[in-house]
């Protein structure tokens, strides 16, 4: 088992286990995460039974049963199936989210988004067209004609890049 300070002499403390609760996506929601830490670079199909946050870089596909988180310090370049979406940093590719998805501030979406709901805060980018769905995804199709939604907006922010 893994244990917080593996390979780490410089501690002079006991180790102790890393607590379920110290990998959680929200308080309360009681759901367990998969975590791409900082320093980590993925190429390929990342996976998750659960939920999923992002800090360091992906590049490939994620599909996961739970939610995704991108931290503001996440570099991704990927196409995103999940239950609910947030960027919060530097994003690339297609989202497919069955619930709601969440650019946060700092964050960009160079990209479409399919998703029940689609907030936007200030201070994030999001250039590509988003089609929300009032009924989710229907089959995951990305490749069905827009005009067959029951709504679309297209969005392009050219803001600077910070």
């Amino acid at each position: 088992m893994f244990r917080r300070g593996d390979g780490d002499d410089r501690s002079g403390e006991r180790e102790q286990p890393i607590q379920q609760g110290e990998v959680r996506m929200k308080e309360g929601t009681g759901s367990e995460a998969t975590v791409v830490g900082q320093g980590a670079r993925l190429e390929g199909t990342v996976v998750s039974a659960g939920s999923l946050r992002i800090d360091g870089q992906v590049k490939g596909k994620i599909s996961a049963e739970g939610d995704v988180v991108l931290s503001a310090q996440s570099q991704v370049d990927a196409d995103i199936a999940a239950q609910n979406v947030t960027v919060g940093g530097k994003f690339k590719g297609n989202i497919e989210a069955k619930g709601r998805t969440e650019l946060a501030k700092g964050g960009r979406v160079d990209g479409n988004i399919t998703s029940k709901s689609l907030v936007v805060a200030e201070g994030a980018i999001f250039c590509g067209q988003s089609i929300m769905d009032q009924q989710g995804m229907r089959g995951g199709n990305s490749a069905r004609a827009p005009e067959a939604d029951p709504a679309m907006v297209t969005v392009a922010d050219r803001a600077p890049v910070r």
